[in-house]
């Protein structure tokens, strides 16, 4: 399915520590402007880059999202630094490394789950690393987390001690996709009904009771996260007489009863998204409100169903009609991975007046990119011993031809089931994936030439044409991990 391939872009991602000094923004009781506008941060939990019918997927059935492109702008190289939920989520809100910040996996609330670390569910984001919500609060922002948190189930971990003045949702990892049972202000609630739109219910409030103010709302939704049912009926019935096609169907054994039906329930999952984003936009207007919020919408990392023979995302699945054969620390039936579809993440922004309406900008955008954004577009200001891995990327947004950077990297050491300590790093041409723990589990691929990454050239790397590429990769993919004191260097003396 070439549809599913995505764009190759564009200067170099800065992962050194700065600090960085913006303007103190406005009183806190000043409505939002178009210059400091309200912000609503829609996150999804699992959405791939290919879920979208902007991306060129035509199974993707996603009208309002695809409309969103329409009205702001479009990134499809956007990505998250690691491919699972809890470090990505602590990067997000800290602009730092999943590694620097004790959050290498993630967080396993099972008391049973052994890990390297100990026990994961002691493990969550610690209060001394500042995040964007909390520099938006001290902006004037009156800010809220409706939906999943994931990093830190305890109390020391809890949403309203990083930032966020109010928090609905669910602080472990998991969440029915119907029937939720939610923490609203502090008290444990058992409601009836699909989470999705009861999460958009919550959301549509918070923007009514606040509307005269100036807000920061991230709404975190549990979808489309395993398990993809229930949906609502109009969310459903559209894939269910549709002829599926998964991307990579002659995978050697690949299991495509199994697949279709994942695809057919995800695909789903995704329109049930779709639709809620639709609600929200609508009361955006009927407040009068779109004008002055700027709205973004990204996925906390990717998701794959039938590329390369697996599903799943980082910590992924074969999806074999016969097991494959496991290793000393890679289990049988998994396939832990760095693949593109597992770290790009669909990314979309409007903001009226000031993003043009159409736009693409293939820069690649780390996740890491969000807090120097938010905070440059909020005016805040961040403390000066901070360290901030990402840039503001807020240049590219108001131009769609300027391409900050072409290259990204990304780290994802494993620690429940499988082991492994891979770090990747590609110039936007080439990947290279290297896994510390595992000796023959490096991977090479020529992005242009092979953009699904269905064969690694590793045991190529001493060929002519790929020698030099392969001990740039490899230069660039050490500095990075020098520039972010990565502690697996240390393993390796």
């Amino acid at each position: 399915m070439k549809q599913l391939a995505f764009a190759l872009s564009a200067t170099l991602v800065l992962l050194s520590g700065c600090s960085s000094t913006f303007t103190d923004s406005d009183s806190d009781s000043q409505a939002a402007t178009n210059d400091t506008p309200n912000i609503l941060f829609i996150y999804t939990d699992d959405q791939a880059p290919w879920a979208l019918g902007r991306a060129g997927n035509t199974q993707a059935i996603t009208p309002n999202l695809d409309k969103l492109t329409e009205q702001g702008m479009y990134l499809p190289n956007a990505y998250a630094t690691t491919p699972v939920c809890s470090p990505s989520r602590a990067s997000l809100l800290t602009s730092q490394y999943g590694y620097e910040l004790g959050i290498d996996d993630w967080i396993n609330n099972n008391p049973k789950a052994k890990t390297l670390t100990g026990h994961q569910f002691d493990l969550g984001l610690d209060t001394k690393y500042e995040t964007w919500t909390e520099v938006l609060q001290q902006a004037g922002y009156y800010t809220g987390l409706i939906g999943k948190w994931h990093i830190g189930e305890k109390e020391p971990f809890h949403p309203t001690k990083h930032g966020y003045h109010e928090f609905i949702g669910f602080r472990e990892g998991g969440a029915s996709p119907v029937n939720p049972q939610l923490e609203v202000k502090g008290v444990e609630t058992q409601l009836e009904g699909l989470t999705t739109d009861i999460l958009t219910d919550y959301a549509i409030d918070f923007i009514r009771n606040n509307k005269a103010g100036k807000f920061a709302l991230s709404l975190h939704y549990r979808a489309p996260h395993y398990r993809f049912l229930p949906v609502a009926p109009e969310d459903e019935a559209p894939f269910k007489d549709m002829d599926i096609k998964l991307p990579h169907p002659d995978y050697p054994n690949l299991n495509t009863e199994r697949g279709t039906k994942l695809m057919r329930e995800y695909l789903s999952s995704v329109k049930g998204i779709d639709r809620n984003i639709g609600r929200l936009m609508e009361t955006l207007d009927t407040l009068g409100l779109a004008d002055n919020t700027l709205v973004i919408f990204t996925s906390d990392h990717g998701y794959n169903i039938g590329f390369n023979g697996m599903w799943h995302k980082g910590n992924g699945f074969w999806l074999l009609n016969k097991k494959s054969k496991g290793t000393d620390n890679i289990p049988t039936g998994q396939r832990p991975n760095m693949y593109d579809p597992s770290l790009k993440v669909p990314t979309i922004v409007r903001w009226p007046n000031k993003i043009k309406a159409g736009s693409v900008n293939l820069s690649t955008m780390p996740n890491l990119d969000w807090f120097p954004t938010l905070v440059s577009i909020a005016k805040g200001k961040i403390s000066k011993d901070n360290i901030i891995r990402g840039k503001d990327f807020t240049p590219a947004l108001l131009d769609e031809n300027l391409i900050l950077s072409t290259d990204y990297y990304a780290a994802y050491s494993t620690l429940h089931q499988s082991v492994t300590q891979m770090r990747m790093y590609s110039d936007g041409k080439y990947k290279l994936v290297k896994d510390f723990k595992n000796q023959g589990r490096d991977e090479f691929y020529d992005l242009v030439n092979d953009p699904d990454e269905t064969t690694n050239l590793i045991s190529q790397k001493d060929h002519p044409k790929y020698q030099a590429i392969v001990k740039k990769l490899e230069q660039q993919l050490y500095s990075k991990m020098q520039q972010t004191n990565d502690p697996v260097l240390a393993q390796l003396k």
